[in-house]
């Protein structure tokens, strides 16, 4: 274990080992080049995630980029990007329905503190063992989970939702007067455009680009429709990104040790999971022949960054897949890549502050319109269907249970089916391959 630790902090190691005398203005050149693309790709993205958990619009600049900082820092992949992901939006949204950010803090905490002492035991093959079959349940569930929560934004409806898929569903028939087809057009554009583009290129920062012609329209045409604006519901971004924030904990009873245990637990396996196969997809997609990613030393990047990004005023991220690789294809080789995306993005984030407050609301739902229906793989279902009516069943399951209750009863339950089931369904239960990554956008995150 020591030595292990000794390893983990240990900044400069075969990650680099792309990069040499001979290389250096190259190499520099295109993680330069893939850090740029990426950082302007994940500025309006990360606002729509912040957005979407319940936190304010530059809480998710900031923690997109610190994520990156540290995860570049002492993660286990050469390639991956680490900031906010889809997947956490439901637990972070609900976690923050009954307790404030402080509460978020301490137990990103905790969950750091597990998986840096997972990564430091050697157990970072056990996410191995999660079927392929539950986690494309689970991603297409979270995406219809976001869908349904982003229709208020889209549909120009000025309330409150949250809860289950039915409950959220019900607030939108009961809010349904206030339906305004300007906040509609502008989604869908933005939606539209943004798909459209990246089809053209991923070397286009569709997302920004959907969002400024929106935004213009916004201000300009439909000036006088009533549109809500981010600075409307969230007033001006500050540029103060750096805020320390501490942990908190409420006064304790058996419902806060509960809550705060589902919680941890929720925490470390979404970024532990979704972490390591990030990494394993960009090895593959960059075409890495020497070094692959280390599991257990991702494990304690993925720790550290629960530990730092949240006290920092921002909240749990972990790796995110198709930012990894949209940074990959526009040239990223070493984790240097990381650390442009880290500087641009605030940079960049900084000049554009008092435009971002300019952008409607219903920008941001088509934003998350376009995140959800890239969580939905036809591929990836097709694939896990085609291995047999038990994968079937427990990736249809599992796609069901989490919009209808939670992030953790469905994935759990259908994990606890999986290992009861397998030995009496399939007497020979393989690991499912996945298959091709995602193409762009936030494909599960």
């Amino acid at each position: 274990m020591n030595e292990r630790l000794r390893q983990f902090l240990t900044i400069r190691d075969s990650r680099y080992e792309d990069l040499t005398r001979d290389n250096y203005k190259t190499v520099l050149y295109r993680d330069f080049s893939a850090g740029l693309v990426t950082a302007m790709t994940a500025i309006p993205m990360a606002m729509g995630f912040a957005m979407a958990m319940g936190l304010r619009p530059e809480q998710g600049i900031i923690a997109g980029a610190m994520a990156c900082l540290v995860g570049r820092t002492f993660g286990g992949s050469k390639y991956q990007v680490y900031g906010p992901t889809a997947a956490f939006i439901p637990l972070i949204y609900g976690i923050l329905q009954k307790y404030d950010h402080g509460f978020l803090v301490f137990a990103s905490i905790l969950a750091g503190v597990l998986l840096c002492a997972l990564g430091l035991a050697g157990m970072g093959k056990i996410a191995k063992h999660v079927p392929n079959s539950v986690v494309v349940g689970f991603t297409v569930g979270i995406g219809i989970s976001i869908a349904a929560t982003n229709l208020y934004d889209v549909l120009g409806i000025n309330a409150k939702g949250g809860g289950s898929l039915v409950t959220k569903l019900q607030g939108v028939w009961e809010h349904s007067d206030q339906l305004s087809l300007y906040a509609l057009g502008i989604g869908l554009l933005t939606f539209g455009l943004t798909r459209y583009l990246l089809r053209l290129s991923i070397y286009i920062p569709a997302p920004l680009i959907a969002v400024a012609a929106g935004t213009m329209i916004a201000a300009t045409a439909w000036g006088e429709k009533g549109l809500t604006l981010v600075r409307t519901k969230y007033g001006e971004i500050p540029t103060n990104f750096f805020v320390f924030t501490p942990p908190v904990l409420p006064e304790v009873t058996s419902q806060l040790v509960m809550d705060l245990m589902y919680a941890v637990v929720a925490i470390a396996f979404i970024s532990g999971v979704e972490s390591l196969l990030c990494s394993s997809m960009a090895d593959r997609l960059a075409g890495n022949r020497k070094t692959p990613f280390n599991p257990d030393r991702e494990f304690w990047g993925q720790g550290l960054v629960q530990i730092i990004t949240p006290l920092i005023n921002g909240f749990p991220c972990t790796g995110a897949l198709a930012r990894t690789a949209t940074s990959i294809r526009a040239g990223a080789v070493t984790p240097l890549a990381g650390y442009f995306k880290f500087a641009l993005k605030l940079g960049m984030a900084l000049f554009l502050a008092k435009y971002l407050e300019l952008v409607p609301m219903a920008c941001i739902g088509g934003i998350m319109l376009w995140v959800s229906s890239n969580m939905i793989n036809v591929k990836e279902i097709k694939h896990v269907w085609a291995t047999g009516r038990f994968h079937a069943f427990l990736m249809t399951y599992t796609a069901v249970m989490v919009p209808m209750t939670d992030f953790l009863t469905g994935v759990l339950s259908a994990l606890v089916l999986y290992f009861i089931l397998r030995r009496f369904v399939e007497p020979v239960v393989k690991q499912l391959p996945a298959v091709a990554a995602p193409q762009t956008g936030e494909a599960a995150a």
